[in-house]
């Protein structure tokens, strides 16, 4: 742990008045353990996932953004809670990897033209003297219509996605670990999904293919027949 891990960055805004009411309406507990808890799930249902909008612009991908919007991807929701934990007093980074059967829908796989996801998002949080992977990125209603376990979190172990769904199909595979950052490395994150999914991003663009899509329709339509992730 160290000094940077608690303070604000230009995209862990935990000094924005948004998230610094947000943590102390949701930073609930009697030590940061409790706390932290309170504040994954506060992130993780309270704001809808939704990977079709997104903005990578450096204000869209702010911590106070998603505040703002009342939704996310997996980026900015980890961003969101390493920065309420940070207002709230408990150091928190960013953790990256690589994945493959990622939560997608049929136009995603279409448009994207892989079933790997690069800089898949999670927090780091500093919990009795040790680092604990909190993934916040699935809200509970997308778990359920999709079949698939909700992370839970105790602060103890850590939280990240489930090799399999309910059904016993395979939902997850982490396959490349990029480490922890104790600020979001945008240009990175930009340039590896130019290089990676060029005609979902395409060149000069900040916003998907998919940013006029509607996730939750596409996800509603698939779920009753029976779909889960490729």
């Amino acid at each position: 742990m160290t000094p940077d891990t608690l303070r604000p960055t230009p995209f862990i805004d935990s000094d924005h008045p948004a998230v610094q009411a947000f943590a102390a309406e949701h930073a609930r507990g009697s030590n940061d353990r409790e706390r932290a808890v309170a504040l994954v799930y506060a992130v993780r249902d309270g704001f809808r996932y939704d990977p079709y909008r997104i903005d990578l612009s450096p204000a869209g991908m702010k911590a106070s953004a998603v505040l703002a919007n009342g939704y996310g991807w997996c980026v900015p929701k980890a961003t969101l809670l390493a920065a309420a934990c940070r207002a709230a007093g408990i150091p928190a980074r960013l953790g990256f990897a690589d994945v493959r059967n990622h939560l997608s829908t049929e136009r995603m796989r279409e448009t994207m033209k892989t079933d790997l996801f690069v800089w898949h998002g999670y927090a780091d949080l500093w919990i009795d003297r040790a680092w604990r992977k909190a993934t916040p990125a699935f809200n509970l209603e997308l778990c359920q219509r999709f079949g698939l376990l909700p992370l839970e979190f105790d602060g103890l172990h850590d939280s990240i996605y489930h090799p399999f769904d309910l059904a016993g199909h395979r939902h997850m595979e982490y396959v490349h670990q990029r480490g922890t950052f104790d600020d979001l490395p945008l240009a990175e994150i930009v340039a590896t999904f130019r290089e990676v999914y060029g005609a979902w991003l395409p060149q000069g663009a900040q916003t998907s293919a998919l940013h006029q899509g509607d996730f939750l329709a596409d996800v509603a339509r698939e779920a009753p027949a029976g779909k889960t992730p490729a």
